[in-house]
């Protein structure tokens, strides 16, 4: 059931259009911060909401650290395998802000880590999912996610690599994901997933071509279609070569 109520939040973010921000600031000695941002975008909620948008009662601002859930569950945490406690310490210094407010209009979660090297870096889009997992003392064998994000940096050398977890339920997550763009096909709604990264010397070459680098040379911003990403998570792997 919990695996079902989250791949309809999943296809619901696509259905009810968002914006995700993942930011990157790269120091030389290899630290950092990273920074994912989902914001609901109000104009194209309205066109899927209707008349229901003007009758949405919500509010929500929430702040946690992750190591919090493991603390809190401790008895919990305590009797996990090791190899589940080493996922989870992944996300100890993992800080999430969740505001939802139907009054203010804003729907915004921030979820942000500082690193010492980027190859610490947790999978920050699983972060909610892994802190309810704690909490309600769900297996996490019984995820079914179908893709991975992990990061390198040899102080020339950045990649953002997306490897493919589980062929089988990328198919199934396909074909739902393809169901709902042809819902929505008419309507103008915003379904953008956008990469910001900052390094500490000038780009030279980045292996994405529709990549827009900065006039200093020093950043670079690239767009995809959230519903695209979905399909095909593969297509946000990104190498850059810093001169």
């Amino acid at each position: 059931m919990k695996n079902k109520i989250y791949a309809l939040l999943f296809l619901g973010l696509l259905a009810t259009s968002c914006q995700i921000t993942e930011t990157i600031h790269l120091n030389q000695d290899g630290t950092g911060k990273i920074e994912t941002e989902s914001l609901r975008d109000e104009h194209s909620y309205m066109q899927v909401a209707g008349e229901n948008y003007s009758k949405e009662e919500k509010f929500e601002d929430t702040t946690y650290v992750f190591k919090d859930f493991i603390t809190k569950y401790s008895e919990t945490f305590s009797k996990l395998p090791a190899f589940e406690k080493a996922i989870f310490q992944k996300y100890a210094t993992v800080n999430v802000h969740i505001k939802k407010s139907s009054y203010e209009k804003e729907f915004r979660t921030t979820i942000s880590q500082n690193f010492n090297t980027i190859e610490e870096v947790a999978d920050l889009y699983k972060t909610e999912e892994y802190a309810d997992d704690i909490e309600n003392n769900y297996a996490l064998v019984a995820e079914e996610h179908y893709y991975s994000v992990s990061y390198t940096f040899d102080g020339s050398l950045f990649k953002r690599t997306v490897e493919i977890t589980d062929a089988v339920e990328l198919k199934k997550q396909q074909d739902k994901i393809e169901g709902y763009k042809t819902q929505i096909s008419k309507s103008k709604i915003t379904q953008l997933y956008v990469l910001k990264y900052h390094f500490p010397r000038k780009i030279k070459t980045v292996s994405n071509t529709k990549a827009k680098i900065s006039e200093d040379r020093k950043s670079l911003e690239l767009q995809f279609l959230l519903s695209d990403c979905l399909q095909n998570p593969e297509r946000t792997n990104l190498e850059v070569i810093l001169e």
